[in-house]
This record gives C-alpha cells, structure tokens and sequence, in this order.
C-alpha cells in the first residue's frame, strides 16, 4: 500500500492524499497537490520513490520546505515526519504492506451464479441461533467444527493490521475448506468500491490471478446473502440473461459485515470433482465471516484511532516548534540538521526567552532517540538537596523525608534526551557530579551504594556567560568542556526582526482560540510599535505582549493601545513625519473625547456611547492619552 500524506494545518486540514510517486506540490494548477498559498512556490517540492524509500525534495523554493521543522534540500522521509510548506503541514505516514505479493483479482462482468445455486440471508446461518445447533451434522463434525471456529477467533481476535489478519484468514480458511483458490476483498468505505485484494491460487501459484464474477460480488455485498453454486461438469445450469458458470466449478462467496455497513466479501472456488462445496461448508464459512468481520472492524478502528493519535501528538508538537524564517534561523535550523544524528553534548547559549528549550526539543525529535523520553530540568528552580535528588534519585532513608526509593530523571530518561537549562547555576557539588555522569556514563543514587548505567544524550542551555563564569571561578572547566563539545547560541529577536510578523500571526491565532475572540489580526500602528521595539525579553516577551493584547481588546484588530505600556514607552524613535501624524492622530483623539465628556457632563458612560467605544476601552484611552489632569482641572474650574 502507498503511504500517506495527513493535512494537519492549512486549507486542506484533516485530509489526506495517497503518495504516488511521483507526488509535486505547489501552487500551480499542475501539481498533484495544490496549495493556493502566497508562500507556496508554483513548483515547490517533489516527493519520489527509490527502491520503496520515499525522497522529499524541495524545488529551490523562496519560502523552503520544512522536515520536523528544520529547512531541507533532500530528505528521505520516515514514517511520523511532519512536513511544512507556506501554512500548510503534513504528516507522512507508511501504510502497512501485504505480508506477501499476489496479483489482485480480476472481476469477471459476464458469469453470475447458476440458478440452483444455493443463497443464504442471515436469518439463515445455523451458527447463528444456538438453538438451530441440534439440527447440525454428527457430534464428531460437530466438534471439529466448533474446534476451527474457537481457533480462528482466537487468531483473529489478537491482530491489529489488516492486511496481516487477512492473509492469516485465508490460510485459516484453506486448512478447514478443500478450496483450490481464495480471495478476500475489502470495500472502500469512502468510494464503495473494492481495494487491496488478497487472493491466492493454490495450484498455480501468485502469479496467476483468481477469477470472481463481478455480479455476484455486487449481489453478496448488497443484499447480504451467502452464495453456495456447484455447477453440474457436463449440464451447467442457465444463469439469468444467458451466462453460466464454468462447467465443474463449485465456489463459495459470502458477505463481511457488521450490522451498520457492508465490509467486503470471502471468496473460495474448487474444480476438483472429490471436494466439491456442501451446504455445512457454505454454513461454516458463513460463521467464520461473522467472526472476522468484528475482526477487520476492529482493526480498521485501531488505524483509524493510531492515526488521529499521530495527527493530535503532531499538532500538539507544531505549537512547541520554532518559528522563523530569516536568515539568523535558518542558521540554527541547519545547525539542528547536522549535529540532531549525532550524540554529541550540545551547549545552547543566548539570552532569556530567545528559545532555547525549543531547540533542544527540535535536536531531540530530529535524533534517533525521539521514540524516547525527553526530560528538562531547570537547575536555578530547585534547593541543592531537591535538584540532587530530582536529578540522581535517591534511595529510603537518604534524607529525613525520603520515605520509597525514587528513580531521578536520569534514570527516566533512560534511551531519550536530558536537557538541562540554567546550568551555570548548578552548585558545586552538583558540578562535580555532573561530570563524572558525562565523563563515566554511571551514577549513584542519592544514599545508595551501587552505580547504575546511563544511556542518555545531553543538552544544557544558559543565558550566562559560561567562559566569564570560569575566569571567576563559579563554574568547572573541565565541565565547561564537557559540555561545550558543540555549541549554538540563539539568535536575540531584535537580531531577526524580520520574523516579528509571523511570530505575530501565530500568538494571535493561538490566544484568540483560547480566549474565545475573534482577532483578525495587529492594525498598521500596533504593528509598527512592534517593529520599533528591541525586545529585551525576546520571543517570551512578545508572546506575553500579544496574549495580553488579545485579552484586554475590544475591537477586530490589536490596536496600540492595547499593547504594555512599557513597549510603547521603550519603542525606538519613529521618522520626524510619522511622529507628526501620530501626534495628530494623538490630538484629534483628546479633541473628540473631551468634547463627548463635555456632552455627557462628565458621564463616562454617556460619553462611550457618543463615541460608539465600550466604557472600559474609553477609560484606558484616558490614561493612554493622559488625560486625567486635563479633566481634573476642567472640573475644578466648572
């Protein structure tokens, strides 16, 4: 089976194409998958095949093409990927493979079924009524047949994969019914056409296809009836409109279903004259697809439910993604790509809120360890005792409170990742332990004795000066070059102002949703504040600024009152012009309020309904506008 794509974001989101490599995406009319997105490129990536491997190549594309977040030339894609292009993202997911090749079958359109042949509705099936078991063939088949039935449930009843539990069916099936060819067809259930046939001739082998007559598969399928047909070698019955089966074949085809859909169809056929088809062959077959239509169904909703898992733990993972696309982070998203295959240490400088923690988590999802635990620990959070025993664990009775023994996040981390942020406040003690877990690979828990061994990789993240720390001798140099085997350091937000709009853009539609408002966006003014701005507190203090916009504004669009005050009091000087017409726009404000207080006699609320402003939105436009002298002097004098 092809893999697939799963739209996780964008304008095709919770859909999904069938890879069929070749696969282009872009924006022009021609490409398989079209993305009408200003970002998108007409030609911007291909995806191809080799040898069952799959290849992601972007087309040289201004915006680029994102793998687990990180831009990629060539990639080849694993199962769990997640692709971004413009606004658009992607999870690549590999469809299970048949257990086995075989050539699908090929539906007949002339013959249908004789009519003597033999047709069953439910209501029909003895294996159905218990109480109907009285009227069953001899104890000694009875018991065999009670026997296959409990076996084949047992097998089914465990296996989860489709494709897996259909070819172990129809093995089941071939070892309790002298059938010569088998096949069993699946109906879509978004075309209601038959897909992914598994079929087996046991004479002639994979290569040779097995023969159904389309008609009857339609008839079993929608009418739900159990089909037994044994044509006579030598006077084969007339079937309806002129066409018969062929002389000598006895064939068996009977319905999957659950009581609210159609699943597909078994099929079995024989021209061995000594193991023609009986009636407690069509009655057996029939229970048999009872039982592995809940099978499929089930294992269809063990998919279904698998990929929704992949799809929500993938859009819960795109809210923790960096966002940027200037050049100062496609550095780091470079730096990512090589050093994430690796196990090296790696060192995460920069300052406060530039996100580093983020990096760490994108080196950890792009590393082989990413099916393990990743583990953060804030060193400057925790007492020297806490932050011991969080880190190592600690055995009962290493401290007055250690009542159980407790595994530390070394030890959790196991196989995975371990992060470490504000190392350069790890005290002494600790440092020195530190370094004999990076330099041994062991640890000793807190009041034990024996060593424990380590297989985690490590990344540590500071906003201090790791270098000035050791000339002062407050950190370690050996440890310092422990950990400083590879180093990045993140860029400030001022240093990439160029990515303030989409990181913009992303905390508005984020916090909008959470507060249930409807923000379209930032107006030109507030968002010309923000590009003035140098951001001391970097990307947390833009986020923090743009939440608290969201929650305190009235209108559409984030206006610049609705921003902290000290961002527009900081904000850097503005060109001699504009700073005229916001003074302007500054006056004609004062002008329009004093004169509707004056309106109103100094009714706030009257006031805001002249205006046509909310009361709350008219009193912070006082403040913003300071205003309150002016009013105070105006009512002393009045």
């Amino acid at each position: 089976m092809p893999p697939r794509l799963n739209v996780i974001s964008g304008p095709w989101k919770n859909t999904g194409f069938s890879v069929a490599a070749p696969l282009s995406i872009g924006s022009d009319p021609s490409n398989a998958v079209r993305l009408e997105d200003p970002a998108v490129a007409p030609h911007h990536c291909l995806i191809t095949e080799v040898s069952g491997s799959f290849t992601l190549r972007d087309l040289d594309s201004p915006a680029g093409t994102f793998v687990n977040g990180i831009p990629v030339s060539e990639r080849i894609l694993a199962f769990g990927d997640q692709i971004s292009i413009g606004d658009s993202s992607f999870l690549f997911l590999l469809e299970a493979t048949a257990a086995a090749e075989s050539r699908p079958v090929e539906l007949d359109e002339q013959v249908e079924f004789s009519l003597s042949a033999q047709q069953l509705k439910p209501e029909d099936l003895l294996y159905m009524h218990p109480e109907s078991l009285a009227a069953l063939p001899p104890a000694v088949r009875l018991a065999r047949t009670l026997s296959t039935l409990l076996k084949i449930s047992s097998a089914l009843g465990s296996m989860r994969d489709i494709d897996s539990l259909q070819w172990q069916l129809l093995a089941m099936l071939f070892d309790v019914i002298p059938a010569e060819r088998g096949a069993i067809l699946l109906v879509d259930p978004s075309t209601g056409e038959f897909s992914a046939p598994i079929a087996w001739d046991r004479a002639a082998g994979p290569d040779h296809p097995v023969h159904l007559s389309r008609i009857l598969a339609q008839r079993v399928i929608e009418e739900r009836i159990a089909v037994l047909d044994c044509a006579s070698p030598r006077d084969p019955a007339s079937a309806p409109g002129g066409a018969s089966p062929a002389p000598g074949l006895s064939l068996l085809c009977v319905p999957l279903a659950i009581p609210t859909q159609s699943l597909g169809l078994i099929y079995l056929d024989t021209r061995n004259p000594a193991t023609r088809f009986s009636s407690d062959d069509l009655q057996l077959l029939s229970a048999i697809a009872g039982l592995a239509s809940v099978a499929i169904e089930n294992a269809r909703q063990f998919e279904r439910l698998g990929s929704e898992n992949q799809r929500l733990r993938a859009e819960v993972q795109l809210q923790h993604d960096m966002i940027g696309r200037g050049p100062r982070m496609c550095q780091v998203y470079q730096f990512i790509e090589r050093v994430a295959p690796s196990d090296s240490t790696v060192l995460i400088l920069g300052e406060s809120g530039t996100g580093k923690e983020l990096a760490s988590r994108a080196i950890h999802l792009n590393s082989p360890r990413k099916s393990h635990p990743f583990v953060a620990l804030n060193c400057a959070a925790l007492t020297e005792t806490l932050l011991e025993s969080e880190l190592f664990g600690h055995e009962r009775g290493a401290f007055t409170s250690a009542v159980s023994q407790k595994k530390g996040l070394l030890e959790v981390a196991e196989g995975g990742t371990v992060f470490l942020d504000e190392v350069a406040e790890l005290p002494p003690t600790l440092q020195a332990k530190l370094l004999r877990v990076l330099q041994e690979r062991e640890f000793v828990r807190l009041g034990g004795t024996s060593s424990i061994k380590l297989n985690v990789r490590f990344i540590a993240a500071t906003n201090k000066d790791l270098q000035r720390a050791v000339a002062e001798e407050k950190f370690r140099l050996d440890l310092f070059y422990r950990l400083n085997v590879v180093s990045l350091t993140m860029p400030a937000l001022r240093e990439h102002p160029e990515d303030i709009p989409l990181l913009t853009d992303q905390f508005v539609s984020r916090y909008s949703a959470r507060s249930n408002r409807k923000v379209r966006g930032l107006s030109p003014a507030a968002r010309a504040c923000l590009a003035q701005y140098d951001w001391p507190g970097n990307i947390r203090e833009l986020e923090n600024a743009i939440e608290r916009a969201v929650v305190i504004g009235n209108s559409d669009f984030i206006l610049p009152e609705d921003l902290p005050d000290a961002l527009r009091d900081r904000a850097l000087p503005v060109s001699e012009s504009a700073a005229n017409f916001h003074d302007a726009v500054r006056e004609v404000k004062k002008r329009l309020i004093l004169t509707a207080l004056e309106q109103s006699q100094g009714s706030f609320t009257q006031a805001a309904k002249l205006l046509g402003l909310h009361p709350n939105y008219l009193h912070r436009l006082v403040s913003n506008l300071d205003l309150k002298a002016t009013l105070k002097n105006a009512a002393k004098h009045s």
